[in-house]
């Protein structure tokens, strides 16, 4: 997914999104490297090295990858939304509907 996360990060630049990402690699050496190569330019946590780690037991995460969606009041709005042209079409909805929020607001 990290092509696809990269153009969302690349295309929502400047406006009102964010990406964040959990980790549960065992190695966290391997995982720097990987964020390194992969030109993550988000924050992506390390969730201990374990998919039982602190987060994921929180968010109660059963799966790899998890999507949450949250729109900008942080309300989940959708949960592993994953085909890209739906996916895309709910970002710029939201991100939308926070900037316009955002005008309204003194």
């Amino acid at each position: 997914m990290y092509p696809h996360e990269r153009s969302l990060a690349e295309k929502f630049q400047d406006r009102p999104f964010s990406i964040i990402g959990i980790n549960s690699d065992t190695d966290r050496t391997a995982l720097k490297k990987t964020v390194q190569d992969e030109r993550l330019a988000w924050r992506s946590f390390w969730d201990g090295g374990s998919t039982n780690g602190p987060i994921a037991s929180s968010w109660n995460i059963v799966g790899w990858p998890t999507l949450y969606i949250l729109d900008h009041k942080g309300v989940i709005r959708y949960v592993n939304l994953r085909d890209e042209k739906k996916l895309d079409q709910a970002l710029e909805d939201l991100v939308a509907e926070a900037e316009k929020a955002r005008k309204v607001t003194p």
